[in-house]
């Protein structure tokens, strides 16, 4: 949970800070930071493949398989990341230009990803790493990962934004340092902590393990990347409606992403343990699970959200001084919040689908939820309706991956999933 709360925070301070510089910059930090994550998200689909095989390997107590499967998975990322990093630069100014109807936002936008996209360097390895260490349960390194990646952003915002006078520049730049920071500390424990002979932890590049871990992570990728791309069209739909409604839906979508982690980082930890489960032959403890972890993020969320409702006043206005921001913002805010009892179990069902190893079904699962939710904005768009209507659209996307997934584990044969 703390690891996936890195980029989040990074996210929400991002926004908390570039809420006092203006409209403009609170919306354009909305899309450059969604396009920047849904560039993310290939690499965070691939990790999640990655770390369904390692937890397999440690499941069947194979445990020098799991370092080798590591390196292959960190090498590929690298390579990854120096890839999108090129792409990004040459192609993401001209793509948002036909996408972004605000001459103001798109440069904002540019501005904040030239700088922003440098971090994949830095954020790639630390998925690599990360998935290793959850994927053999060693998680407690991620805390102190998480809280030097927010200590850093939050003077680094402060510092570069207005005692520089870098705008929405320096919160990338800002941003990057911190996950830099963030990989540095996971990268001491590996070297320090992590029994490197008990986990076969060398260099060594072999073809065989990378084609089975890229076999299960490419659907992954192409599910997780999807799953964010529909999110910037969301955006881009709101970018239409006006520079007021989409700095709104900015600090809405910065306070969902505390929630967002409880339920990803949950989902994450379903995953794992679904696939050590069945690599130690449990078949039969995967439904357990997953309720024993819907019931413990109820535990943990719902108490956040009576907070959330009761404090809403000062949660919304340290984003903005803004009146009408502050009254537009509140029914999208109830409408965001609520969505959560519903995200829970559908992402919960929808990752030990991917635990199973079935993530060819999974993304077909993000197909068809995908064309059911752009049907219904696309509705919306042609309707004069409030934002809040916007917003409850999310409320189909997270139900319908919830009963697919349901659906297909209740007719799950573990024979059929060997990885």
């Amino acid at each position: 949970m703390m690891s996936f709360l890195i980029e989040q925070l990074i996210n929400i301070t991002d926004a908390l800070f570039l809420g006092h510089v203006g409209e403009i910059e609170l919306g354009a930090s909305a899309l450059a930071g969604i396009w920047f994550l849904a560039i993310y998200m290939l690499g965070l689909g691939f990790s999640v493949g990655l770390q369904v095989v390692i937890a397999r390997r440690n499941g069947e107590q194979k445990y020098e398989e799991t370092g080798k499967t590591f390196f292959q998975g960190l090498c590929f990322l690298l390579i990854l990341a120096s890839l999108l990093c090129l792409l990004s630069k040459f192609f993401s100014p001209q793509l948002l230009k036909y996408l972004i109807t605000s001459p103001e936002v798109y440069n904002a936008v540019v501005k904040y990803l030239d700088w922003r996209i440098i971090g994949l360097f830095f954020s790639f390895p630390f998925l690599a790493i990360r998935s290793f260490l959850v994927g053999i349960t060693e998680t407690k390194p991620l805390n102190l990962a998480a809280l030097t990646a927010v200590l850093m952003n939050i003077p680094l915002n402060w510092l570069l934004i207005f005692r520089y006078d870098m705008g929405i520049s320096g919160a990338a730049i800002g941003s990057s340092f911190a996950e830099l920071c963030s990989l540095l500390i996971l990268v001491a424990y590996m070297f320090l902590c992590v029994r490197k002979h008990k986990y076969g932890l060398s260099w060594r590049i072999d073809i065989k393990i990378l084609k089975e871990v890229f076999s299960v992570s490419v659907w992954s990728m192409l599910q997780f990347f999807t799953s964010v791309a529909i999110w910037f069209l969301f955006f881009i739909a709101i970018e239409r409606l006006g520079e007021i409604e989409l700095a709104v839906s900015n600090i809405v979508r910065s306070v969902s992403a505390l929630f967002s982690v409880i339920v990803t980082a949950l989902g994450a930890v379903t995953s794992s343990l679904v696939s050590n489960s069945i690599g130690a032959g449990e078949r039969n403890a995967v439904f357990p699970l997953c309720h024993k972890v819907i019931r413990l993020g109820l535990y943990i969320g719902t108490p956040l959200i009576i907070i959330a409702l009761s404090l809403h006043p000062l949660i919304i206005g340290a984003y903005t001084e803004n009146p009408v921001v502050k009254q537009i913002a509140w029914q999208p805010y109830v409408v965001m919040l609520l969505n959560y009892f519903f995200a829970l179990p559908g992402y919960i069902y929808l990752n030990a689908v991917t635990g199973t190893g079935a993530t060819k079904t999974v993304f077909f699962f993000q197909v068809i939820t995908t064309i059911a939710y752009l049907f219904c904005l696309w509705g919306l768009s042609n309707l004069n309706v409030r934002l809040a209507t916007y917003w409850s659209v999310e409320y189909l996307y997270v139900i319908m991956l919830g009963i697919q997934s349901f659906i297909y584990l209740k007719l799950y044969n573990s024979k059929n999933n060997r990885i």
